[in-house]
């Protein structure tokens, strides 16, 4: 048998985090430019059904059987095992690596997933569909997350801009016109199950509140969307602003992040915002073409870890 390589991108949020959880929309698209990444070796050497998950990053090195079954990585093969129900398992090896920052809000622990399913599924001579790629994902993404919200598994399994709400057909966003977008990783890792069951708390202690907030990123969500599918860069800044107001509202910012916003804006971003969980991870700014470089620079300048550049346009749409 041949070896597999499969990849999946990260993601970014655009609009919506949090309150998407509660019912309203959000915006995400594919960030190539950091990927996860699952090649399958065939183990010759080894009896039949004998499976190896290595993960460097994690530094793991163990037998699929040795693992928890609640262990991201088993349950992802173990799921896909399930869904494909093979005749016959021979013995592998699956290696894992991964470019994407962990608990940035990137979707790191979702890209794993869909790379491995995606190179499993192909190996086994059964390549599965993108949604059911993101049907499996999404369960695995319960060990991550708790009560995921659905996102990271959608845009990453399809690899498209996405406007997502729960319990309603996934939309693919009609990029008219690009948009350039800079993200920069603070470097403050807060796992997303930890914001959402924070943001829960407060929720559950003053419905009436949250529900408003959450009301009021959902509107600026749809609006949002008209704007990034024409690509008018002045009333998507002025809708990112907003919704980070909002976002601070919620508890979810923090000095990290306030800071790289507020250098981004300086150097020219139309607007910027966090996204993602908050308490850290990655802020995205929307930038003109002429002042990208400004705006990478002063992020960098401002300390953050990682800056990445990436393009929203049709072509993108594969």
């Amino acid at each position: 048998m041949p070896v597999v390589f499969k990849k999946a991108p990260g993601k970014i949020i655009l609009f919506g985090e949090h309150a998407v959880v509660y019912g309203h929309p959000a915006i995400a698209i594919p960030v190539r430019k950091v990927n996860a990444t699952a090649r399958i070796l065939p183990d010759i050497s080894s009896q039949p059904g004998n499976i190896r998950i290595q993960a460097e990053d994690i530094q793991l090195d163990s037998n699929y059987t040795d693992l928890a079954e609640n262990h991201p990585l088993a349950a992802a093969v173990r799921l896909t095992l399930q869904e494909i129900a093979p005749m016959h398992i021979p013995s592998f090896t699956i290696q894992i690596s991964s470019t994407i920052p962990i608990s940035a809000g990137m979707g790191s622990g979702a890209a794993v997933t869909v790379a491995l399913i995606r190179a499993l599924s192909s190996f086994l001579g059964a390549p599965l569909s993108n949604e059911t790629i993101s049907n499996l994902t999404f369960e695995v993404e319960k060990i991550h997350h708790g009560t995921p919200s659905g996102i990271d598994n959608t845009v990453i399994s399809f690899e498209k801009p996405i406007y997502f709400e729960q319990e309603k057909t996934l939309e693919t966003l009609k990029i008219k016109h690009p948009t350039h977008w800079v993200i920069a990783d603070t470097g403050e890792k807060t796992p997303t199950h930890e914001t959402v069951s924070a943001v829960r708390e407060k929720h559950n202690e003053n419905p009436e509140k949250y529900n408003a907030i959450f009301k009021s990123i959902g509107s600026i969500t749809q609006k949002a969307r008209r704007s990034l599918i024409q690509g008018d860069v002045d009333a998507l800044g002025h809708l990112m602003d907003e919704n980070q107001t909002l976002l601070e509202a919620l508890g979810v910012s923090s000095p990290r992040l306030d800071t790289l916003i507020d250098k981004a804006r300086t150097a020219g971003a139309s607007g910027a915002k966090l996204s993602g969980g908050g308490r850290g991870g990655n802020m995205i700014a929307l930038a003109h073409p002429d002042n990208i470089v400004d705006i990478e620079r002063a992020l960098t300048n401002a300390g953050a870890k990682r800056v990445i550049y990436t393009k929203l346009m049709e072509a993108a749409q594969r």
